[in-house]
């Protein structure tokens, strides 16, 4: 007799039947294990959350009061049975993979991810830990043979180029990017002496959250802190939102760039109407979801969010039992509008 899943599809979201738990469930449940704070996986409205002791103040900024019991990275708890434990990601602060050991399997349920090179990894947060396990649910949100991310200490180093040239023809800079993760990871990663560094009102919360978490951020300026000299070279991170808005009028003749995986695509910049774009993402891109999928072990791996047929077809091929899931996570954090639909989903 075949063992059960640990883990199923249910109108919910993805459930766990021996523990009476789910994971990143997308309607409200009583118990749900959280992989990261981006809205698409953490809702408001359930009953007991549990996740990443290091995500705590980011969770807490995003979703107020909350029953929540804080997990430090690789502690093991008992629920009905099942063997939780939760495990870096590299995706943003606080980003988890889940961990779950029961009757003799191991499942372990990705979340969003990021697979970095050596000394080239996401500043802002801890790198991906591989997990060995015998299934596997990987997202796929760029999973095509396309999205191949250089080093993001090239990427970096051509963000300082862009708002050095700008400075010195005292121009701001306006740098958009999603508020939470790719802000910040930005902010860990440019050169902090070019000149001032000024950000939104709904990035500094996250700021604040990250800071208390030990990360090392730039000093950072709300816009009316700064004299109009200072804003003529000043670095602005701001989310996609405020483009063409009164808010981003305020820095006059501003050069625009957007920070995201999706500008990988030839005329992604233009749709999005930027000076510039820089290939700066927060997920795995196609050799980094192989090189994660093959360091798991897993004979079994189940694709969600993304382009879901292609990986399924691609892990077959590798001689793995592939599958997908169908389940309710976007790429808000992505700004999918930039970019064109996924192939499942076109």
């Amino acid at each position: 007799m075949p063992t059960p899943d640990l883990i199923v599809q249910r109108p919910e979201g993805l459930y766990c039947p021996p523990g009476d738990f789910y994971i990143d469930p997308w309607r409200p449940v009583e118990r749900a294990v959280i992989t990261h704070a981006h809205a698409d996986h953490a809702r408001p409205g359930h009953g007991h959350y549990l996740a990443a002791a290091r995500g705590e103040g980011v969770l807490r900024a995003r979703l107020g009061d909350i029953t929540l019991q804080a997990l430090p990275y690789g502690e093991r708890i008992e629920h009905r049975g099942v063997q939780i434990s939760l495990h870096p990601a590299g995706h943003v602060l606080g980003s988890a993979q889940v961990r779950l050991a029961h009757g003799g399997q191991v499942w372990v349920a990705s979340g969003d991810y990021f697979v970095s090179g050596v000394g080239d990894g996401n500043l802002s947060c801890e790198p991906f830990e591989p997990v060995p396990c015998d299934c596997f649910i990987t997202e796929s949100t760029f999973g095509l043979p396309i999205y191949r991310w250089a080093p993001q200490r090239e990427v970096y180093a051509d963000i300082d180029a862009w708002w050095q040239a700008n400075a010195a023809a005292g121009r701001a800079s306006l740098l958009m990017g999603y508020s939470f993760g790719k802000a910040q990871r930005i902010l860990a990663g440019v050169d902090a002496r070019i000149g001032p560094i000024v950000v939104h009102g709904a990035v500094e919360p996250l700021n604040r959250a990250y800071r208390e978490a030990g990360v090392a951020l730039p000093p950072t300026h709300r816009v009316d802190e700064l004299d109009k000299a200072a804003l003529s070279h000043a670095l602005v991170v701001a989310p996609p939102s405020v483009q063409g808005s009164a808010w981003a009028r305020r820095f006059g003749d501003a050069s625009d760039a957007f920070a995201s995986g999706w500008m990988q695509l030839r005329g992604a910049r233009r749709r999005r109407a930027v000076d510039r774009g820089f290939v700066l993402s927060d997920h795995a891109d196609w050799p980094g979801l192989q090189q994660a999928i093959r360091a798991t072990g897993a004979t079994r791996v189940i694709v969600t969010h993304g382009y879901e047929a292609v990986m399924v077809r691609w892990l077959a091929e590798q001689g793995l039992q592939a599958e997908a899931f169908r389940t309710e996570y976007g790429d808000e954090h992505e700004e999918p509008a930039a970019a064109p639909s996924p192939a499942t989903n076109a």
